[in-house]
C-alpha cells in the first residue's frame, strides 16, 4: 500500500496524493477537529457548499522517473503513428516535462547554501535544455500536426525561463556565483529570443503581462488533453432526496385535508372563523413539511455517500477510475477508537471545545492497464480552508515587554490550530498519521506530523507474501527452461 502523502498546496489550502496502479484500490478518511470559536457549524457552513467549492479532485497519468520523462523519442516523431497518437505522446511529454520541472525547482529553493545551490540548479538548466532539444529534434511538416507542437513549444519554452527567474530571484544571493548566475540567465534570454523568432506570440500579448500569463494557462490546459483525465461529478441522494421530499409532503397533505373537511363539516356555510381555520391549517402545513423533510433527510443521509467522480479518458471516452465521497458534521461517539485514541494524546490545555468535520474518499480504478511507459496513476485532493478564516478575528494584538526601564512593544498576529487525522486503508492494513494545522487569516502557517499509528498486515498476508518471494526464482527457472 503506497503511503499517502500531505503537503502545502498554497497560501490556505493543503492536498493529499498517492499512487495507484491498474485496478487498485484506496480508502482515505480525514477527521477535522475545528474549534468552536471559529464559528464552523453546519449553520454557517453547508457540506454540500464546501464540498463544491473548496474540494477539488485531479487525476492523471503518472511517473516517477521526474529527471527523465518515462517517454521515448519515437513517440513524438511524426513518421509513427496516427494523427491523434502523435498529439496524445506529445502531451504525455511536454505534460511529463512541466511536473519534473516544478518538483525540481521546488527542491532546489529549499537548498540555501549558494554553492550547492547554484551547482544543482546548472544541473537543472542543463537537462530542462536537453529535453527541449529532443522536443524540437522532431518538426512535424503536416499543419494540423504543427499546430500541437508549437503549442507545446511555445508553453514548455515560456515555462522553462519562468521556472529559472523564479529559482534566481527567490534563491540565496552570492557575489561568488556570477559565473553561474549568468549562465541560468543566458538560458533565460536563449527561450525568449527563441520564442520572438518563432514569432509564437505577439508583440501586443506580450507588453501585457495578463494576456501572455492567460494564453499561457490555455496553453498548459491544451497540453493535458489526454493526460489529465476528465472528471464527471455526480450527486447521490438526488432521486433519494426527491423520494423523501414527496412522502412528506403526501402525508402531511393526507393530515391537511383531514382536517380542512372536519372543520369543514363543522360550519354550515362559509364564515370568516371558517376562512381564518383554514388558513391557520395551511399555515402550520408550510411550517411543519420543510422541518420535518429537513429532520428525516438528515437522519436518513447520515453516514451515507453523497457524491461520485467519475474519471475517464479524454481520449478514448474510457473509464479508468471512480471515487466515491462522504462528508459530514459528526458527534464525538461517532469517532473511530483508534482515532480519538489519537485525539487524546494533545496536551490539555489544547483540548477545547470542537466541531467534527468527516471527510471518506473510496477510490477504484477500473482500468486493466494505463498507456504504454505508465503504470501507475497519481490522484490529488486538494482541499481550501479559505472558508473556515471566514469568521476568524483580524485582532493582532501587542505584546509588552521590560527593558530596563524602557517598555517596548511589538505586534502579534492571532493563530488558530485545526486537528487533523488521516486515516487510510481498511482494519488489515491500517494506517493513521495526526497533523496539526497552524493558520491565520492570510495563511497556513505550519503542517505539522505528529503521532501515528499503524496495524501490520495480517500474519496469512505475510506469510503468502514471503511465499511468493521465495518461489519467484523457481518458477522464473522453469519458464526460462
Amino acid at each position: 500500500m503506497n503511503k499517502v502523502q500531505l503537503s502545502q498546496d498554497e497560501n490556505l489550502s493543503f492536498k493529499i496524493s498517492h499512487q495507484l496502479l491498474p485496478q487498485d484500490n484506496q480508502r482515505l478518511d480525514l477527521y477535522f477537529s475545528i474549534p468552536v470559536e471559529m464559528g464552523i457549524s453546519p449553520s454557517t457552513l453547508e457540506e454540500e457548499s464546501y464540498f463544491h467549492s473548496s474540494i477539488k479532485s485531479h487525476c492523471a497519468y503518472y511517473s516517477d522517473q521526474l529527471h527523465l520523462p518515462l517517454v521515448r523519442s519515437r513517440f513524438i516523431s511524426q513518421t509513427k503513428g496516427e494523427q491523434r497518437d502523435y498529439r496524445l505522446n506529445l502531451n504525455l511529454f511536454s505534460y511529463q516535462i512541466r511536473i519534473a520541472l516544478d518538483a525540481d525547482i521546488k527542491q532546489t529553493l529549499k537548498i540555501k547554501e549558494p554553492e550547492s545551490f547554484y551547482q544543482q540548479a546548472l544541473e537543472l538548466a542543463e537537462q530542462s535544455a536537453s529535453l527541449l532539444k529532443k522536443l524540437r529534434r522532431y518538426t512535424p511538416p503536416d499543419k494540423k500536426l504543427s499546430s500541437y507542437f508549437e503549442n507545446a513549444d511555445n508553453y514548455l519554452s515560456w515555462h522553462v525561463e519562468q521556472s529559472f527567474l523564479k529559482l534566481l530571484a527567490k534563491g540565496p544571493s552570492s557575489s561568488g556565483q556570477t559565473e553561474a548566475r549568468e549562465q541560468l540567465l543566458a538560458l533565460c534570454r536563449s527561450e525568449s529570443s527563441y520564442r520572438n523568432k518563432n514569432q509564437y506570440n505577439s508583440q501586443i500579448t506580450l507588453d501585457d503581462p495578463n494576456r501572455i500569463t492567460n494564453k499561457m494557462r490555455l496553453l498548459q490546459r491544451l497540453i493535458e488533453y489526454g493526460v489529465v483525465f476528465k472528471k464527471d461529478t455526480r450527486s447521490l441522494d438526488t432521486n433519494l432526496k426527491r423520494l423523501v421530499r414527496g412522502s412528506v409532503t403526501a402525508v402531511v397533505m393526507a393530515f391537511v385535508m383531514m382536517l380542512v373537511l372536519n372543520a369543514r363539516s363543522s360550519f354550515a356555510e362559509v364564515t370568516l372563523a371558517l376562512v381564518a381555520l383554514l388558513g391557520v391549517i395551511y399555515g402550520l402545513r408550510e411550517i411543519f413539511k420543510d422541518d420535518l423533510t429537513q429532520l428525516i433527510w438528515r437522519k436518513i443521509q447520515r453516514g451515507r455517500p453523497k457524491w461520485q467522480h467519475v474519471f475517464t479518458n479524454s481520449v478514448s471516452q474510457n473509464r479508468i477510475a471512480n471515487e466515491t465521497l462522504w462528508l459530514e458534521y459528526i458527534k464525538n461517539r461517532d469517532l473511530p477508537a483508534e482515532v480519538d485514541k489519537l485525539f487524546q494524546k494533545r496536551r490539555q490545555q489544547n483540548k477545547q471545545a470542537a466541531r467534527l468535520l468527516h471527510f471518506r474518499s473510496d477510490f477504484k480504478v477500473v482500468a486493466k492497464e494505463f498507456l504504454p511507459g505508465y503504470d501507475e496513476i497519481k490522484q490529488e485532493i486538494f482541499f481550501n480552508l479559505t472558508p473556515f478564516v471566514r469568521f476568524l478575528k483580524k485582532g493582532a494584538g501587542r505584546l509588552y515587554s521590560l527593558d530596563g526601564i524602557k517598555v517596548t512593544n511589538q505586534s502579534v498576529e492571532r493563530r488558530y490550530q485545526i486537528n487533523m487525522v488521516l486515516m487510510q486503508g481498511d482494519k488489515s492494513d491500517l494506517h493513521l498519521q495526526r497533523y496539526k494545522i497552524t493558520l491565520n487569516r492570510s495563511a497556513i502557517i505550519n503542517i505539522e506530523a505528529l503521532g501515528g499509528t499503524e496495524t501490520p498486515p495480517k500474519a496469512e498476508t505475510v506469510e503468502k507474501q514471503q511465499t511468493t518471494q521465495v518461489l519467484a526464482p523457481e518458477e522464473k527457472a522453469e519458464k526460462s527452461a
